[in-house]
């Protein structure tokens, strides 16, 4: 289902069903039930990425407005990076790519990035 017949469907414009993919606008309990319905899909659909690891999301920050520690801090911070929603956006694009030898690329380009910081 494409996300314009999805927003008709919902009495949504497409751009709507965009910010809500891409994590822009927040979704509440009862829009996640409604898509879950109108996808044919149980509501642990969308969570399957999280794998029952508790995600902390900060209402009040987004993309690159707190400071991030540096990669080379990561032993010191655990599991706080790893909860981080730049982190879960950031993976979840690496896997979106679908050719591994370009995945491989990527993966490749920030590891030498990050050891020549």
């Amino acid at each position: 289902m494409s996300q314009e017949q999805l927003g008709k469907v919902c009495g949504l414009t497409f751009q709507q069903i965009q910010k809500y993919e891409r994590g822009t606008n927040r979704m509440g309990a009862s829009r996640l039930f409604q898509f879950a319905k109108l996808l044919d899909v149980p509501i642990s659909y969308f969570f399957d990425d999280v794998r029952g690891e508790r995600v902390a999301l900060h209402p009040s920050s987004g993309f690159g407005e707190r400071e991030q520690a540096p990669l080379d801090g990561v032993q010191h911070l655990g599991q706080e990076l790893l909860h981080r929603r730049e982190t879960l956006e950031l993976i979840r694009a690496y896997y979106k790519i679908t050719d591994p030898k370009m995945r491989r690329k990527v993966y490749e380009l920030v590891k030498s990035m990050a050891e020549a910081e």
